[in-house]
């Protein structure tokens, strides 16, 4: 993943304006340690900052086409980019090894139609200089992983602005939006277009699904997801929290990076034996891997969170790391997380501080890029208000909701805490393959019970939150199990209460300094737009208003909580539900 920059339609001498368009892409070269590139095309200017994930010595971007009329900064990876090429046999030479270079050609066969022929998380711009005047198309990935924001100044409403983050723009623009998931803007007809229309989106009654839930498919699907992510030709490893989704998704790359090792000894066997028998060797050299998957976990000494990562990564027989932090220096560090974050969402901070910490550890380590386990509550509904949906429709509704802004919340997460140290997050439960057939299951089969009304099935497991998801994999083709069960069918812990839970409660504490009851009355006064109803929804705001000063800065960001209408507190921490304990009565 990178951090793209473009100015489009500037007016005046582009020249001249060069260096203060490297400047303002400058502010997110964390994104892209590995190499900077800029380039000018008739009024448009386009910077990019790169991470070398695939395609390591030859990617570098803004990539130009053979006939030099168009023009591509991506931030992303394209996992299908090797069938894409083969259907272009033929007619373009590919400079390079990037698996984003593909997107210009299929540009030139199919419009903007390819963006549904891209199976990855992406946002780019492609400039087209061989019409006049030049072509803009942006777009984003469906579900939002990777941050795109849009704007513009009112003074001169035609020249548009895109960047991975906010803080490159937000002086040239009066206007800014993060730019939807699922949707591409083309300057010829100055609109968004949504060309990601699954079947599950709509919220309507008719829509809701009836589909049963096939649990090999499920498990199938996830496989699969997690196989095409390992795409890299640099170390990888797995955040694991000790949870059910991050303990899925090691599981599953463990199993794969097994496999891939085999067959990278035996492929480098043979090249030997070629080389030795004076034979040119077949194939390229294997990707760098490393011989075992490592895993990563973070939390306050003694938390929930780094005992069971630490039962999950034995099992798996992972290269296990986990690091400690101090409330103290969790709260020294938000100031930061909220630069990178460009959000005042409580829910979060609270999350992203933990994994900006652990982040900078794995990037110190020489890794670049992790998998992680976003998405699956909101897929299965795991988070644990969802057992007070009074049906299955409107949990279901609950849950397009969810999946539709996981750009404002858990993937601007993932994607911004770690490319604050230039570490790639990908996350296999937005496959969009995998959401296809995980969100059309009728929901009947994903709601739940807990206390003393749990049910359980007829092999004594509990029909607890994303119960379905749990099933899929309570198995073992060939003999070896996926987890434990401890670990397979433990209880959903949000995780900022699962590093520990004094982190929020310190998080609280500290805002009962900060904030006084006085500063608390006149809250509105202070914050018209979005008023803060807590002293720590209070003091992050703060702290975003002193770095994103603006009503257009404000405006891009989202806060989330609960459904109210349900009866269930509106503080987003798991612990907030009164079900939390039930799990653990008795134990």
């Amino acid at each position: 993943m990178c951090g793209i920059f473009c100015c489009y339609n500037r007016q005046g001498d582009l020249a001249q304006f060069r260096p203060r368009a490297i400047a303002l892409s400058k502010l997110q070269r964390h994104r892209g340690p590995d190499w900077s590139g800029c380039y000018m095309a008739k009024d448009t200017v386009l910077v990019h900052e790169r991470l070398a994930i695939v395609g390591v010595d030859t990617g570098a971007q803004p990539l130009v086409s053979d006939d030099e009329t168009t023009v591509l900064a991506v931030n992303g990876e394209i996992y299908n980019h090797v069938a894409l090429k083969q259907s272009l046999a033929g007619k373009y030479d590919f400079k390079t090894h990037s698996d984003c270079e593909v997107i210009m050609y299929l540009y030139k066969e199919h419009g903007t139609d390819l963006c549904n022929m891209l199976d990855g998380m992406f946002s780019f711009v492609l400039l087209d200089t061989s019409v006049t005047p030049s072509r803009l198309i942006a777009a984003r990935d469906p579900i939002g992983i990777t941050t795109l924001y849009m704007g513009f100044h009112s003074s001169a409403p035609d020249t548009l602005f895109f960047a991975s983050e906010m803080k490159c723009i937000q002086d040239e623009c009066d206007n800014l939006i993060a730019f939807p998931p699922g949707h591409f803007y083309d300057s010829n007809k100055k609109e968004m277009t949504r060309y990601y229309n699954p079947s599950w989106l709509s919220t309507d009654v008719e829509a809701v699904p009836t589909n049963p839930a096939d649990l090999e498919l499920i498990r199938t699907k996830l496989e699969e997801a997690v196989r095409k992510r390992l795409m890299s030709e640099v170390p990888y490893g797995v955040l694991l929290s000790g949870g059910l989704d991050s303990s899925l998704i090691a599981s599953i790359a463990a199993r794969e990076t097994d496999r891939m090792a085999e067959q990278h000894e035996a492929l480098r066997r043979e090249r030997k034996k070629a080389i030795d028998e004076g034979r040119k060797p077949e194939g390229d050299e294997p990707i760098a891997s490393w011989p075992s998957l490592h895993s990563f976990a973070v939390g306050l000494v003694g938390s929930p969170d780094l005992l069971a990562a630490r039962k999950a990564a034995d099992f798996l027989g992972t290269v296990h790391h986990e690091y400690t932090f101090t409330v103290q220096e969790g709260l020294d560090a938000i100031p930061e997380v909220i630069h990178h974050l460009e959000t005042f969402d409580v829910t979060t901070v609270r999350a992203s501080t933990p994994m900006y910490l652990l982040s900078r550890k794995i990037k110190a380590m020489g890794v670049k890029m992790v998998l992680s386990g976003e998405g699956a509550d909101e897929v299965f509904g795991g988070y644990l208000y969802f057992h007070a949906a009074p049906n299955a429709e409107d949990f279901h509704r609950e849950l397009i909701k969810r999946v539709k802004n996981l750009h404002t919340a858990d993937c601007l997460r993932a994607n911004k805490s770690t490319m604050a140290w230039g570490l790639e997050a990908r996350v296999p439960f937005l496959d969009k393959s995998f959401l296809e057939v995980s969100m059309n299951i009728d929901a009947k089969h994903k709601t739940y019970s807990k206390g003393a009304h749990q049910e359980v099935d007829a092999d004594g497991k509990p029909r607890m939150e994303k119960y379905i998801l749990r099933k899929a994999f309570d198995c073992a083709p060939g003999g070896k199990a996926y987890l434990p069960d401890s670990i397979l069918w433990r209880q959903k812990e949000q995780f900022s209460d699962g590093v520990g839970y004094s982190w929020i409660d310190g998080m609280k504490a500290h805002a009962e300094e900060v904030v006084s009851e006085e500063m608390m009355q006149k809250r509105g006064e202070r914050f018209p737009f979005e008023t803060p109803d807590t002293k720590e929804a209070y003091w992050i705001r703060e702290l975003f208003e002193g770095q994103f000063p603006t009503q257009a800065a404000a405006g891009t960001a989202v806060r989330w909580i609960p459904k109210q209408e349900w009866g269930v507190s509106s503080d987003p921490s798991g612990r907030a539900v009164s079900i939390h304990t039930a799990a653990y009565e008795g134990k």
